[in-house]
């Protein structure tokens, strides 16, 4: 009987997602289920938003171990869109994203710190216009779980800011735009 009972509880914590260990993820661009936007002050009047409309990534995740997580992104530069042409072409150029020169910007982790319960700081290194710096995306788990396709997903969401002289954008929108805000909101399909 608690040879039986053994197997029973060993089989059940098999077929628990995360629950083997860390979980391999893709970020769902393909579905629309990820985005990263931003937003910036124009001239200390009104919040200029926008987003990056391509990008590709993974993370692994283990919710019995956070710490132990990795994210991984790749950004076109030039998929930026504001929703308004001309300023998408600016943001293309060499006054902010330089998009000829640096056509990707990257995001990889090198440590995540949980933060308390369904919270953690990802540390990791940002490349924008061929300048690598580290950053701290405050992220918070949204939720996860079986999906009606027989797969599993789980998502989050993260926030940072960036001082945009750090990465040698100087273009001057006002002395309230020295910054501009990301967030970032994912959800990953599991590997299997």
């Amino acid at each position: 009987m608690k040879l039986r009972l053994t197997t029973l509880v060993l089989a059940a914590a098999l077929a628990l997602p995360g629950a083997a260990g860390a979980a391999n993820y893709e970020i769902d661009t393909k579905g629309a289920h990820a985005s990263i936007n931003f937003r910036v002050k124009h001239l200390g009047f009104s919040w200029l938003t926008g987003r990056f409309d391509t990008f590709t990534g993974t993370f692994s995740y283990d919710p019995k171990a956070p710490e132990a997580s990795k994210v991984n992104v790749e950004i076109d530069a030039a998929s930026v869109s504001s929703n308004h042409a001309e300023r998408d072409k600016h943001l293309r150029n060499t006054d902010f994203l330089d998009v000829a020169k640096f056509p990707k910007a990257t995001f990889v982790s090198k440590k995540v710190e949980p933060a308390g319960e369904g919270k953690a700081k990802i540390v990791g290194d940002l490349t924008l216009r061929g300048v690598t710096k580290e950053v701290t995306l405050d992220a918070e788990y949204v939720g996860g779980g079986a999906d009606p396709w027989g797969g599993n997903r789980v998502g989050f969401s993260g926030t940072t800011k960036l001082t945009l002289a750090d990465y040698g954008i100087n273009f001057n929108l006002g002395p309230d735009a020295k910054e501009v805000e990301l967030t970032l909101n994912v959800e990953g399909v599991e590997k299997k």
